[in-house]
């Protein structure tokens, strides 16, 4: 049994802005990172409570690992401990992405820069296939959850079904196998199971949470929002479906800023998750960099930063607000079922399917970094519920350079488990060497 204690207040807000600092790498590293400083280090949460957290973030759309430090101060410190919590994992990264926000909207159109974003493409590849191996030997817990991936691939990849329809038919067909078994409830955790009260209270907090989300709608009415409005409006439709966090919604979000809104090239989106690979927090930060690019082109206010920066701004409260939403509405009751082996089956089913939603992103990037030109074969459709078709490269395009500092990140990170930080300054000046 471990041996848990309790944190003070200051010490707790001392550890998590720590995390908050260091979570580079993506959610596999975050979520890594906060298992071994929350439980191994620290022992204030035990294995099974932490692993529960875990599955129930995984269910939830939006950045699985900022929920999860989310409930992980709720469990120690309530509500006030999961707004700190969620904050500190977030505000570092926030700053950083704008700052380079910034410099690259005045910056990009230099040759060193974009034979720096070269190396750090291919390299960010090496990453994002790094996160798809991490998260496959966690998730497929036999040839049947495998099957799970496979299938959630297809239908995003071939078919082009909605991420959440996907989401719901694996925690169906989890719920249906219960092949997972939840870890036995003992007297491993120091902090007792919050009951959150009656459901009256859970309401209430899920009110008054919801209305703070949407305030930015209600001032838009009032004084008009232009292309601000526009932005939080979108980005609050993705926080309710971005299910899998930023790699698994980052494909739609691709193609909606690029080919409906037109609010940056598909360049500049690589470009985003480059740079959101370089700072620590949620990758879903790439969101903040299209939301200030988006501002940016065409600003509100008669200032292009000013415009930036709110438009960066408002995208980080639309994608993390409901995180505190659905954390204090709906973890008491997640405490309450944590011996429920039906809940365990389904959530199991969902970490498979995330495994195949990762897997469409990862094929999606490795393209775009690759190949330069891609185009897309349409094979059939049913409209307006299947539009059967293959994103296909050119492959005369191919890119020899991106794909050397490719592999060799790949190389560096499968062979020598090389960081997140050393690898991406490697890649950036390789890129520069080569375009010199």
């Amino acid at each position: 049994m471990a041996d848990v204690t309790g944190p003070s207040f200051r010490e707790f807000f001392t550890v998590f802005f720590r995390i908050g600092m260091l979570s580079f790498g993506g959610p596999a590293g975050q979520i890594a990172l906060m298992h071994r400083i929350v439980v191994d280090e620290k022992r204030w949460i035990g294995e099974s409570r932490y692993l529960h957290a875990l599955n129930y973030c995984m269910l939830l759309p939006g950045p699985e690992a900022q929920q999860l430090a989310t409930y992980l101060g709720w469990l120690l410190f309530g509500v006030r401990g999961g707004v700190v919590a969620g904050i500190l994992f977030v505000v570092p990264g926030l700053v950083v992405i704008i700052a380079l926000a910034l410099a690259y909207a005045f910056f990009a159109d230099t040759g060193w820069l974009q034979s720096v974003f070269l190396g750090l493409k291919a390299a960010v590849l090496a990453i994002v296939a790094q996160a798809l191996w991490r998260m496959a030997k966690k998730s497929l817990k036999g040839p049947r959850y495998a099957g799970f991936a496979c299938l959630a691939f297809l239908a995003l990849f071939v078919f082009g079904i909605p991420f959440p329809l996907v989401i719901l038919f694996a925690a169906l067909g989890g719920y249906l196998l219960q092949q997972a078994e939840i870890a036995d409830a003992d007297d491993e955790d120091a902090v007792a199971t919050r009951d959150g009260g009656h459901g009256w209270r859970a309401l209430a907090s899920l009110i008054v949470w919801v209305l703070v989300w949407l305030a930015p709608l209600g001032i838009f009415m009032v004084v008009g929002g232009g292309t601000l409005a526009e932005i939080f409006t979108f980005f609050v439709k993705i926080a309710v479906f971005s299910f899998g966090g930023a790699y698994a919604v980052l494909s739609y979000v691709a193609q909606e800023a690029v080919n409906t809104y037109h609010w940056l090239t598909p360049a500049e989106m690589l470009d985003g998750l480059a740079l959101a690979e370089t700072t620590p927090g949620p990758l879903v930060l790439v969101l903040s960099f299209v939301g200030f690019l988006a501002a940016f082109g065409v600003p509100v206010f008669g200032s292009a930063i000013l415009s930036g920066i709110l438009g960066a701004l408002l995208t980080a409260w639309a994608i993390f607000v409901p995180s505190f939403v659905f954390i204090f509405a709906g973890a008491p009751y997640v405490e309450s079922v944590r011996k429920k082996p039906a809940l365990s089956g389904a959530l199991a089913g969902i970490g498979a399917a995330t495994v195949g939603v990762i897997a469409n992103l990862t094929f999606w990037f490795a393209l775009h970094v690759l190949f330069p030109s891609v185009g897309r074969i349409e094979l059939f459709a049913f409209h307006p519920f299947l539009d059967v078709a293959l994103v296909w490269p050119q492959w005369q395009s191919l890119s020899l350079s991106s794909l050397a500092i490719a592999v060799a990140g790949g190389v560096a990170v499968f062979r020598f488990s090389l960081g997140v930080i050393p690898l991406l300054l490697a890649a950036g000046v390789a890129g520069l060497a080569i375009g010199a």
